[in-house]
């Protein structure tokens, strides 16, 4: 077992397994319990449940794969969004990704590896009138310029 999975977090996962097969349709709940207890879903996790449900690991993998709310490798404390949606694309976005990766030395989509930061791809937030707009957490910052990256970063550090 590697650091995610432990013991501990499988026996807690079994728990919410046997509490969630009395529910129809137990996947859906499992894969949210597995997301909490791990902080992921990753391929270990996906197999034991599938043994557990009686479920192909095609199955549960696609369903992983299709819904945003999982993810197969452990997210940061602060996920950074920058809006790639048009307006924000228009007004800039790629090169404010582009900072924001220099800036945290990761690729886009990635995890710092201190754990602080993930990148998340991040498609139109709805305010549109703000653009260029990034988003950390829940936090959104408008109209930001690629001289305001680094420092909208640090307040997170």
């Amino acid at each position: 077992m590697n650091e995610i999975i432990t013991t501990k977090k499988m026996k807690e996962l079994d728990e919410c397994i046997e509490r969630n097969k009395m529910k129809k349709g137990p996947l859906m709940p499992t894969l949210q319990d597995a997301q909490r207890i791990f902080g992921c879903v990753p391929k270990e996790v996906q197999e034991h449940i599938g043994k557990k449900l009686n479920e192909s690991y095609a199955k549960i993998k696609g369903v992983v794969s299709f819904y945003t709310m999982f993810s197969t490798k452990p997210k940061g404390k602060h996920i950074v969004g920058v809006c790639t949606g048009t307006a924000c694309y228009v007004k800039g976005a790629q090169k404010l990704v582009d900072k924001v990766c220099e800036v945290l030395k990761i690729p886009y989509g990635e995890t710092t590896k201190d754990g602080l930061f993930t990148i998340a791809p991040t498609r139109c937030v709805g305010n549109c009138g703000e653009a260029p707009v990034v988003m950390i957490d829940e936090d959104q910052y408008g109209r930001v310029t690629i001289d305001q990256i680094e420092e909208i970063l640090n307040k997170y550090k």
